[in-house]
C-alpha cells in the first residue's frame, strides 16, 4: 500500500508542476498586460510599474522568482486589489466556496446514489422514470435557470427563503441545491448503468443459481462493485464543487473562488490568477489522489496491479 500511495503522489507532484509551468508562461506570453488599459501610460512610468513588480526581467526569472516564494509560503500581491496579499484573498474566499462546495457534494452523493440504486433496484417501474426524468432534468438546465426558479418561488412567491447573500444557513439552502443538481443528475445516471451492468454479470447469475436471496445479491454483492465507477466521478467532480462555481456565486452574491478566478483572469492579475491555478490544481489532485486510494480499499485487485506495474 505504501508504494501504491507514494505513487499515486509522485505522479500527481508531476502533474501539478507541469500545470503550474504551462499557467505561468502561457499567461505571460498572452496579449495585454496587468496594467493595460484605456489610459496609456507614458513610458518612463510603465518602466517604473514594470521594475517595481519584477516583470522587465526574463521570463525564467521571473518564474524563479514566483518558486522560491512559493517555499517561503508567499504567493505575492494581487496587482489589482493592490496592498492584499493573494494567500489573504485566496483564504478569505475559500471558506465561503468550501462550505459552498461540500454541502452540495454531500447532497448529491447521498441523493444521487440513492435515486440511482431505487431506479436499478424498480427498473422499468414508474419510480425509475422518475428517477430518471430528474437526472436528465438536473443535467440539461443550466444553473442560471435552475437559480432563477429557485428565487422565483421560494424567495418572490413564497417567501421562505432570502435570494442572494452568504449570512446565515437559510441563505445557504438555495446555492446549495442549485450547485448540487447537476452532479446529483450524474451519479444517478452513472449508479443505476453500473448497478444494471453488474447485475447481467456471470458471478451475480451464479449467485442467483445458488439461491441468494435478491436483496442480498443487490446490496451486498452487486452495489459494491458498481461503486468504482461512482468513485471516479466524485474525483473531478469534487474538485470543481470545492472550488467553486462562477455562476451560483454570481447569482447569489457569494463572495467565493470563482469570481475572484474570472475576475483576475479578465484583469491579467498574474499573481493572483497563479495562486488560483495553484488552489485549483492543487484540490483537483488531492480529490483524484484520495479516488485512486479508495480504488485499493473497494478493490484490493486494482491495488495490487497497480504495485506490480
Amino acid at each position: 500500500m505504501s508504494r501504491y500511495f507514494l505513487k499515486s503522489l509522485f505522479q500527481s507532484f508531476f502533474t501539478l508542476s507541469l500545470l503550474v509551468i504551462l499557467t505561468f508562461f502561457l499567461l505571460r506570453l498572452a496579449p495585454g498586460g496587468p496594467f493595460d488599459g484605456d489610459k496609456v501610460w507614458p513610458p518612463e512610468i510603465q518602466a517604473n510599474i514594470n521594475a517595481k513588480y519584477g516583470l522587465d526581467k526574463p521570463l525564467v526569472t521571473q518564474f524563479g522568482v514566483w518558486v522560491n516564494a512559493i517555499f517561503h509560503g508567499d504567493l505575492n500581491e494581487s496587482f489589482h486589489y493592490i496592498g492584499t496579499p493573494v494567500t489573504e484573498i485566496i483564504h478569505e474566499a475559500s471558506s465561503a466556496s468550501f462550505i459552498l462546495g461540500m454541502s452540495a457534494l454531500l447532497l448529491s452523493t447521498f441523493f444521487g446514489i440513492l435515486l440511482g440504486v431505487l431506479a436499478a433496484w424498480k427498473r422499468g417501474s414508474f419510480l425509475d422514470l422518475s428517477a430518471m426524468f430528474i437526472a436528465i432534468s438536473g443535467m440539461t438546465l443550466p444553473a442560471y435557470l435552475v437559480a432563477t426558479f429557485l428565487i422565483l418561488l421560494f424567495s418572490n412567491l413564497l417567501g421562505w427563503l432570502p435570494p442572494a447573500l452568504w449570512e446565515d444557513k437559510k441563505s445557504m439552502i438555495l446555492p446549495v441545491i442549485t450547485l448540487a443538481l447537476r452532479p446529483l443528475a450524474i451519479v444517478a445516471r452513472m449508479t443505476r448503468t453500473s448497478l444494471l451492468e453488474v447485475l447481467h454479470s456471470d458471478y451475480i447469475r451464479t449467485a442467483h443459481a445458488k439461491g441468494l436471496k435478491e436483496r442480498t445479491i443487490f446490496f451486498k454483492h452487486a452495489l459494491k462493485n458498481a461503486l468504482i465507477p461512482i468513485v471516479t466521478l466524485l474525483g473531478p467532480i469534487a474538485a470543481s464543487l470545492i472550488t467553486g462555481s462562477y455562476v451560483v456565486e454570481t447569482i447569489f452574491q457569494i463572495p467565493g473562488l470563482g469570481q475572484y478566478f474570472i475576475t483576475s483572469v479578465l484583469d491579467r492579475d498574474y499573481p493572483l490568477v497563479m495562486g488560483m491555478t495553484l488552489t485549483y490544481g492543487a484540490v483537483l489532485i488531492l480529490c483524484n489522489l484520495l479516488v485512486d486510494l479508495t480504488y485499493g480499499f473497494i478493490d484490493p485487485r486494482i491495488r495490487i496491479g497497480e504495485v506490480r506495474k
